[in-house]
């Protein structure tokens, strides 16, 4: 039997194209890799900027006015205090005495600077206060060193404090924090425990240490190596300050605190800083050195008024401004050129580096089932990704801004080009409709 050779082709297509079509709709990158420079937002002072400078012989406040336009490096008063939230959101958490010597009391209530009362108890040193959420109450209870348990009065709202503070005179103790499966140890300010309803979760432990910003709080600022040179460390000293002074001036009722302990603000790690091998006292001397006398520090000012002195690890060569970051435009934080950030000497790790990124991690990234391709929609002024677009195997696009990529996937930085690409046979399908992931 003789068959056309019209016949023939379309035969072959009616068996053969729908499969190929599904194993072009199936076909997607298994990981996406991805090159680029920089760490973090990039707004502001550039930390191995910060470096790099003062290997080069520059000061301090020559390093904050390059990076903070149009301000000034002076005085101002910050002997204030400081409550630190160092435990956020806790189901449970412990304190205990790491110190050989000591002791530590526990308050009812929320304990003021000059406030004075009778404690509820007095902890030998090796005892250690716990703290559970049950419902709407917190239950306290200490358990010593031998095993025996004293359950405490339920309640919301207590104090702690320990020998070798203003609050407790005696010998010096420490106290170690176990919130969240991690220990910081503090040596200073004493330590506020409040119940707090929690959106959705419900009642949950918020957790502060009040300390005094002009030394016991920078002392335990953990934003840059202390073996760094002197200048990058006080420049340091003098953004925590600002950054302080100026997120500071009230209590945020979500965290009981003034400012967070973590990336949300800045650093705070607590006596850890001060005990680091060899180096610790290299950063609580340059804090040191910062302060005019013992309640003035020096501070960036715009229009005599605390700035919010944002700062990251490196960028990709030239800074970021706040206006393309978050939007709204800040005089002080402009883009400025950053060559130190891309010199390897300078910045071993992020002057250049090189990830690849899962399709599983993409995809979720995204809101999509998988992601076949990305485009990079386009970068601003300082060559930061302004947004990037993913379109999966059936067709369907979404786009994130360059931050929120780099966000979710885990990149260093939006300073970043995608440096491989597999492309795939395209699915016919209706003109895609870009999605908006959410908060964009």
């Amino acid at each position: 039997m003789r068959i056309s050779s019209r016949f023939l082709a379309l035969l072959i297509f009616t068996l053969f194209t729908p499969s190929l079509i599904a194993n072009a709709a199936t076909t997607v990158p298994a990981t996406f890799s991805f090159q680029g420079a920089g760490y973090g937002h990039g707004v502001g002072m550039s930390q191995f900027g910060a470096r790099g400078q003062a290997l080069q012989g520059r000061s301090a406040n020559d390093i904050l006015r390059y990076y903070y336009s149009f301000v000034t490096v002076e005085p101002m008063v910050d002997n204030q205090m400081m409550r630190v939230n160092i435990g956020h959101t806790l189901n449970t958490f412990s304190i205990k005495a790491v110190s050989k010597v000591g002791e530590i009391q526990i308050f009812v209530g929320d304990m003021k600077d000059t406030s004075t009362a009778t404690p509820l108890r007095t902890m030998e040193v090796k005892s250690t206060l716990s703290f559970t959420v049950l419902g709407t109450l917190a239950f306290p209870s200490i358990s010593s060193s031998a095993g025996a348990v004293d359950p405490l009065p339920s309640g919301k709202i207590w104090t702690v404090r320990w020998t070798g503070t203003r609050y407790l005179p005696g010998d010096p103790a420490v106290v170690s924090i176990n919130a969240a499966g991690s220990n910081t140890s503090y040596r200073y300010g004493q330590i506020q425990v409040k119940l707090v309803k929690a959106p959705v979760l419900g009642y949950r432990l918020e957790v502060t240490n009040t300390v005094r910003l002009h030394d016991e709080y920078l002392w335990g600022i953990g934003e840059m190596p202390s073996s760094w040179p002197l200048a990058a460390l006080q420049a340091q000293a003098i953004a925590s300050r600002t950054f302080a002074l100026n997120k500071g001036a009230t209590i945020r009722t979500g965290c009981d605190c003034n400012i967070y302990s973590d990336s949300g603000d800045q650093a705070f790690v607590g006596y850890a800083k001060e005990t680091q091998k060899t180096y610790g006292p290299l950063w609580k001397a340059a804090v040191n050195l910062t302060s005019t006398d013992d309640s003035t520090g020096l501070t960036v000012l715009y229009k005599s008024a605390p700035i919010s002195a944002y700062f990251s690890s490196s960028s990709g060569g030239t800074t970021e401004s706040a206006q393309n970051v978050w939007g709204t435009a800040v005089p002080y934080a402009i883009a400025v050129p950053d060559p130190w950030s891309l010199d390897p000497k300078n910045n071993p790790t992020y002057a250049s580096w090189l990830r690849p990124v899962t399709q599983s991690v993409i995809a979720s990234a995204f809101g999509l089932s998988d992601v076949a391709t990305l485009f990079v929609n386009g970068k601003d002024a300082s060559g930061r990704v302004v947004s990037i677009s993913a379109t999966s195997s059936i067709g369907k696009t979404v786009k994130l801004t360059g931050g929120a990529f780099a966000g979710k996937a885990k990149l260093p930085s939006a300073w970043f080009d995608i440096s491989n690409q597999q492309v795939i046979i395209p699915v016919p399908s209706p003109t895609p409709t870009p999605t908006p992931s959410p908060g964009q």
